[in-house]
């Protein structure tokens, strides 16, 4: 039985320069086509599996850059083909130049229980350098939208490690967060990914990441948002209590997932797979009766464990020195998934972490270096 479904929608306004997931720039002409073939790829699914979701999640590119009428037909037809009895998590993700008090309050209406806000900071100088359609006084008012609809479970996404930020910028960003009291924080370090502007800008020397730099961010968050009281429970995330995300905890624990959508992958036992990374192509496929999936993966029982440790090393949870030992041997040390190419610290702290009777990887220095 697959109790969670991730649900891809690629589309945007504006193609961020920092963004290696897959998107699109939206096109209206195209919508209405897609949502039909995500609806025939659900069907598709669900007659192989038994689906019966405890959590879905609907990211993108930017789910809610669909029209309220698109949002209410596809958030409605799963509501038609699914049993939804066991259904805990709702998450669909938000950009605050996309929000309004219509939508927020269809999005509550049909189920939705928890938004994640793509507000990234409340600087609005570092929102242009990062591409953003917002400015801060938009996001502001999104959040309070959401809200008002009767949305009581909001994260708000941020980053560091931007170009030209300061720790003051940081500071600021995090204590705006922190006042508005949203339920879950998501604080993410830039990285420079393939097939973004940003990651060839690196490489023209245009612009140059800085891991020392980033590590202080990141020392900055965890204290602020700890004082504040929120529980640093994974690497990037912080929630308060009972608000840690259900979706995401699945994934790190390594339990079965179902992706529909272009570019959306699947875990199910020991077979991985992924959709094209192409929505006309996606839609093209599903609706002619062909198979979307373009790649496929087995997966080895080696390869699981390591996924499971290098997962678990990202939690507050962590892994036991016994669970290691018993599942893993001597994979903890030798699989590419937990080796550090530019340090021996990460396989340092593994060593010594089997070495000593401490439970769990999950002190603040722990965080560091799994990071």
């Amino acid at each position: 039985m697959i109790r969670h479904l991730y649900v891809h929608i690629p589309f945007c306004a504006r193609i961020c320069p920092y963004c290696a997931f897959y998107k699109d720039l939206l096109d209206r002409s195209q919508t209405q086509r897609f949502c039909e073939a995500v609806l025939c790829e659900l069907d598709k699914r669900t007659g192989v599996f038994g689906v019966v979701p405890k959590t879905i999640y609907f990211g993108g590119g930017t789910p809610t850059a669909l029209s309220t009428s698109q949002l209410e037909f596809l958030l409605g037809s799963f509501h038609q083909r699914l049993d939804l009895s066991a259904l805990e998590e709702w998450t669909i993700e938000a950009n605050p130049g996309s929000v309004s008090a219509r939508k927020a309050a269809l999005l509550c209406k049909l189920g939705v229980n928890r938004i994640s806000l793509g507000v990234q900071s409340w600087d609005n100088t570092l929102l242009k350098i990062l591409g953003r359609e917002h400015n801060a006084a938009q996001a502001e008012q999104s959040f309070h939208i959401l809200r008002e609809a009767g949305c009581l479970n909001i994260n708000v996404d941020l980053m560091f490690g931007l170009p030209g930020q300061t720790v003051q910028q940081w500071q600021k960003t995090l204590e705006k967060t922190i006042s508005l009291r949203p339920d879950h924080i998501s604080a993410y370090c830039l990285t420079y990914e393939e097939d973004t502007e940003f990651f060839l800008r690196q490489a023209r020397g245009e612009l140059k990441a800085d891991p020392d730099s980033d590590a202080d961010f990141f020392e900055v968050g965890m204290s602020i948002l700890e004082e504040a009281g929120y529980e640093h429970y994974e690497i990037s995330n912080y929630a308060r209590p009972r608000f840690s995300s259900v979706h995401n905890r699945a994934y790190w624990s390594g339990e079965d997932y179902l992706g529909v959508g272009p570019s959306a992958f699947s875990t199910v036992g020991m077979r991985r797979w992924q959709n094209l990374a192409d929505y006309r192509a996606y839609a093209d496929r599903i609706l002619s009766g062909q198979s979307s999936i373009a790649t496929t993966e087995n997966l080895t029982a080696e390869l699981k464990r390591a996924e499971r440790i290098a997962l678990s090393l990202r939690t507050r949870d962590g892994i036991s020195a016994m669970e290691c030992r018993f599942r893993c041997g001597s994979i903890c040390l030798t699989s590419p998934c937990l080796r550090r190419r530019s340090s021996a610290e990460a396989g340092d702290a593994i060593r010594s972490l089997l070495k000593t009777s401490a439970p769990r990887f999950a002190e603040r220095s722990g965080y560091r270096t799994s990071n």
